[in-house]
C-alpha cells in the first residue's frame, strides 16, 4: 500500500512508513500530512501489525511544515480553513504518537520543526552519524506548536528541552544519544536496517504487542489529555507568531 508521498510497506508484522518527497526534504504539505495521518490509521487498523518504523527518503527525515503552508496560514491564522490546515499537520504526528504499536523513528539527515515533533512522537529513535536535529522555531520567528515543549521535555528532560526549544541548540547523531533522545547512533547506511531490527524485536503476537504498548502509554505518558492540552496551550501563541512574522 502506498500513496504519492507516503509509502507503506508491511513485512513480518512491521509496518514501514516512509515520507517520500525528497525534493523538499520531506517537508509536510497539507496533502502529505493528510496522507500520513491516513496511512497511520491504516496501520492502526491492521491487526497483523505488531510494530512500526517511520523514516524519510532521500537522506533526510523531515524538514518540518512546508514553507508555503506556513505562509498561507500566516495570512490569516484565525481563518477557519487555515486554522484547520495547521491542525492537520499536528494530527499527523499526534496519530503517530498514539499508534497502538511501538514506533521506531529511523532518522538520517535533517529533522526540523514539525519534523522534530514527528520523531519525538516515536517511542524509540535510531539516528545516523550525519543527523541534525533542529527545533528551529525561534530561529525563524515562530513559537513552537503541536505540543513540542511537552514532547521535548518528555524525551530530553527539562534542561535538554530548554536548550533545544529556548536556546535553539542543535543535536547531532552522537549528541542525540548522549542527551537521551536517541537509542543508538550508527552509520547513515545502517540506520534503516537497525531501526527495522529494533521494531522486529517486538513480540511476535500483535495483540500482546498492542496491549503492552497501551499499558506503556498509560503508565509513562504523555497521556492523550496532556498532549492535547499542550497543543492548545501553544497554538494561540504559534498563530500569533505566524501572523507577526508575515506582517514584518
Amino acid at each position: 500500500m502506498s500513496g504519492p508521498e507516503v509509502d507503506l510497506q508491511v513485512r513480518d508484522g512491521v509496518a514501514v512508513i516512509s515520507l517520500d518527497a525528497p525534493e523538499r526534504r520531506n517537508a509536510l504539505t497539507l496533502a502529505m500530512a493528510t496522507e500520513l495521518a491516513r496511512t497511520i490509521a491504516r496501520v492502526d487498523a491492521d491487526p497483523e501489525v505488531r510494530s512500526a518504523v517511520v523514516r524519510g527518503s532521500g537522506g533526510h527525515f523531515c524538514a518540518g511544515a512546508h514553507r508555503e503552508l506556513l505562509h498561507d496560514v500566516a495570512e490569516d491564522p484565525a481563518d477557519p480553513r487555515r486554522y484547520a490546515a495547521l491542525g492537520v499537520v499536528y494530527d499527523s504526528f499526534f496519530r503517530l504518537g498514539r499508534l497502538g504499536v511501538p514506533v521506531v523513528a529511523s532518522v538520517r539527515g535533517a529533522a526540523v520543526g514539525a519534523g522534530v515533533n514527528l520523531l519525538l512522537a516515536a517511542d524509540v529513535r535510531v539516528v545516523g552519524a550525519s543527523t541534525r536535529i533542529v527545533a528551529g522555531f525561534g530561529a525563524i520567528g515562530l513559537h513552537p506548536g503541536g505540543g513540542h515543549l511537552l514532547l521535548a521535555a518528555a524525551a530530553l528532560g527539562r534542561s535538554g528541552a530548554a536548550a533545544m526549544t529556548l536556546l535553539n541548540q542543535e543535536l547531532d547523531g552522537d549528541g542525540s544519544v548522549r542527551a537521551g533522545l536517541a537509542r543508538e547512533c550508527v552509520a547513515d547506511d545502517e540506520v534503516d536496517v537497525r531501526a527495522f531490527a529494533l521494531a522486529a524485536a517486538a513480540p511476535d503476537d500483535p495483540e500482546l504487542s498492542r496491549r503492552v504498548t497501551a499499558s506503556f502509554r498509560r503508565s509513562v505518558g504523555p497521556t492523550v489529555v496532556e498532549w492535547e492540552q499542550a497543543m492548545e496551550a501553544e497554538r494561540a501563541s504559534q498563530m500569533w507568531s505566524l501572523r507577526r512574522r508575515a506582517q514584518r
